[in-house]
C-alpha cells in the first residue's frame, strides 16, 4: 500500500508527523509513505482535490469550512494528532501581571501566516468579556517579524509558536504570558483527505491511523527528548537544544493527543471559536466532518 502524504508546512508541533515516519511505524503497518513538501500553510489543500496527493495534515476547520460552504464538500478529517493550541503569547519581560483584557491597553501583535491561532484567542477575549474588535493589533506581519519587534521595543505583546517562543525566552526579549493550551482540547491537526478516495483504499488509511497510533504510544513512553532525537534532521534551522526545549513545553503543556480517535470537546471547541468569530455560519457536525470507525 502506498500513499502520497503532504505536509501542511513545517512546524515544531508537527513533529509527531515526522517522528511517524522516522521510526518506521507507517512501514510496520504495510504502508510506503511517500512525505511530500508543501509551499504554505493550506497548499496541500487543492491536490488532494485533483488527486495529485493522497492525504495531507492540517486544521480541522479547513474540513469544517468547506462543510459550512457545501454540504456535499468531499473533504473530511481524522486521525488526531495536535490536541490542543500550540501557540503563546509572549510579552517584555516587565510586565509583571497579565490577563488578557489588558491586551486593549498594549502594543499587540497576531499571528499573519495562518487563521486558527487568532480565531481561537478572540473567543478567549470575548469569554473574558471583551470585544477583539477593541484591540489595535498588528495583523500583517511575520511571527520572525514580531519576535524582531518584541525584541526591538516597538511591541509589547506577540502570539507565537516553537521555537519562537524559546528563543524570545533565551535572548531575554520575552516571557510567557499566556498559554493557548490552556483553554484545554481543541483540535488542532489531524489528517485531511478527500472520502472518495479513502472508499477507494480503506486499508491503507486504517494503517496510516494505526501508524499514528504506534507513534503515539512510543511518545507517551519515550518522551520529548527522544521526540526531538528523531525528528532533529526534519529542523535543520533549530539549535539541538533549542528544538528539545521546545518539544519539553509541548509535551508539558498536553499538546500531544494520546490516541487518534478524533476528540468530540476538542472538535466543538474549535468549531465554537470559528463561529464565534464569523469563519463559521454555524456549528460544524461532528458526524458530517470526521471519517470514523477505521480498522
Amino acid at each position: 500500500m502506498k500513499l502520497r502524504l503532504a505536509e501542511n508546512f513545517r512546524a515544531v508541533f508537527y513533529a509527531p508527523f515526522y517522528a511517524t515516519q522516522a521510526l518506521g511505524f507507517f512501514a510496520r503497518e504495510g504502508l510506503e509513505v511517500e512525505l511530500i513538501g508543501s509551499a504554505a500553510p493550506g497548499d496541500a489543500v487543492p491536490r488532494l482535490l485533483d488527486g495529485s496527493i493522497d492525504v495531507t495534515w492540517g486544521g480541522p476547520m479547513r474540513v469544517m469550512k468547506s462543510r459550512d460552504q457545501d454540504a456535499d464538500a468531499p473533504l473530511t478529517c481524522f486521525g488526531e494528532v495536535v490536541a490542543r493550541d500550540p501557540f503563546y503569547l509572549v510579552g517584555r519581560p516587565d510586565i509583571a501581571a497579565f490577563g488578557l483584557p489588558d491586551l486593549v491597553r498594549l502594543r499587540f501583535a497576531t499571528v499573519a501566516e495562518v487563521p486558527t491561532p487568532w480565531m481561537c484567542l478572540q473567543h478567549d477575549l470575548r469569554l473574558a468579556g471583551l470585544d477583539p474588535g477593541a484591540l489595535a493589533r498588528t495583523t500583517d506581519r511575520t511571527m520572525a517579524e514580531n519576535v524582531a519587534a518584541l525584541r526591538a521595543g516597538a511591541l509589547d505583546v506577540v502570539q507565537l509558536f516553537e521555537p519562537f517562543v524559546t528563543q524570545a525566552l533565551r535572548d531575554g526579549s520575552g516571557r510567557i504570558l499566556y498559554a493557548a493550551s490552556g483553554r484545554g482540547p481543541c483540535v488542532y491537526t489531524s489528517f485531511i483527505a478527500a472520502r472518495a478516495r479513502i472508499a477507494r483504499e480503506p486499508a491503507a488509511f486504517a494503517a496510516l491511523v494505526r501508524a499514528v497510533g504506534r507513534m503515539q504510544e512510543w511518545l507517551a513512553a519515550n518522551g520529548a527528548g527522544e521526540l526531538a532525537s528523531v525528528t532533529a534532521d526534519y529542523y535543520p534551522d533549530v539549535a539541538p537544544d533549542v528544538l528539545t526545549e521546545a518539544l519539553a513545553r509541548y509535551a508539558a503543556a498536553g499538546i500531544w493527543a494520546m490516541k487518534p480517535a478524533m476528540s468530540r470537546e476538542g472538535f466543538r471547541r474549535l468549531g465554537e471559536c470559528f463561529v464565534s468569530g464569523g469563519g463559521l455560519s454555524r456549528p460544524p457536525v461532528f458526524e458530517a466532518c470526521v471519517a470514523q470507525d477505521f480498522r
